[in-house]
């Protein structure tokens, strides 16, 4: 089945991405990026030396991928801009995913700020993926803001607790127009496949790849669950209902009689 998932005029036929913090070690995290099949992988800057002689973790990202450095770390717009600027230099490219988080507690994004950096890079020519907390309002202002597409959390990052903002990422999935990419807190394979059943467009998994027991199955795992996840809402879930109802008819036979 051809489905691919385009994003600032790159065709995409994997539909999960991956981070590559936590990992034990490069070689796992490289092995992890394989097996996963992602064609789209992020990084914070904060973990690159371009300069360094020592070892460089871009070194052991596959170069078939689509980078995609993130500003972690950043607390406010002119700090997430100054990464991203950095990043571009580096020869990291111009996909950028912004994160600004001032709170440090629960981690938690702040869309305003968020907003205006999506605002200025987007005109400076970055492809720019916001992580953002589920909101319709702000999920607006990125889009018109000419973001390439829209990363609301599942959960807290780093929790593993599943998609608990449910109903709000769904609001956004039926309303904006640019791709969903469900991003922190999906801890299992199966939360995965749920968030693609609600039509996200792909989902970004991490901690729940680099926190298990082995990281490499693990990641094969998340991609087959996003592959079926993804074939399950084309081919139309069907309706759920309040009472039962046989899957084949109950009546006819038993009241039949031999003649």
């Amino acid at each position: 089945m051809h489905d691919p998932l385009k994003i600032a005029g790159v065709e995409l036929s994997n539909r999960l991405f991956v981070g590559t913090g936590k990992f034990g070690d490069h070689s796992e995290m490289k092995a992890a990026i394989e097996r996963s099949g992602s064609e789209v992988v992020t990084v914070a800057l904060r973990r690159v030396d371009v300069d360094s002689g020592e070892e460089n973790i871009i070194e052991d990202i596959p170069n078939s991928v689509q980078l995609m450095p993130n500003t972690s770390g950043a607390r406010t717009a002119e700090e997430a801009v100054r990464i991203a600027r950095l990043a571009k230099a580096s020869g990291l490219g111009n996909w950028i995913k912004i994160e600004v988080i001032s709170d440090q507690k629960y981690l938690l994004p702040d869309n305003e700020e968020t907003i205006r950096a999506t605002e200025i890079l987007v005109n400076e020519g970055f492809v720019v993926l916001p992580y953002m907390s589920p909101d319709l309002m702000a999920a607006k202002r990125m889009e018109e803001a000419g973001a390439a597409a829209v990363m609301p959390l599942g959960a807290p990052i780093g929790s593993n607790k599943g998609i608990r903002m449910k109903d709000m990422v769904q609001i956004l999935i039926d309303e904006i127009n640019v791709p969903i990419v469900v991003d922190a807190g999906i801890g299992k394979p199966s939360e995965a496949a749920e968030a693609m059943e609600m039509g996200a467009d792909a989902v970004l998994v991490n901690t729940a790849i680099a926190t298990a027991k082995q990281p490499v199955k693990m990641a094969e795992a998340f991609d087959l669950a996003v592959k079926a996840g993804r074939q399950a809402y084309l081919s139309g879930l069907g309706p759920t209902r309040v009472t039962a109802e046989a899957s084949s008819p109950l009546t006819g036979f038993l009241n039949s009689t031999k003649g």
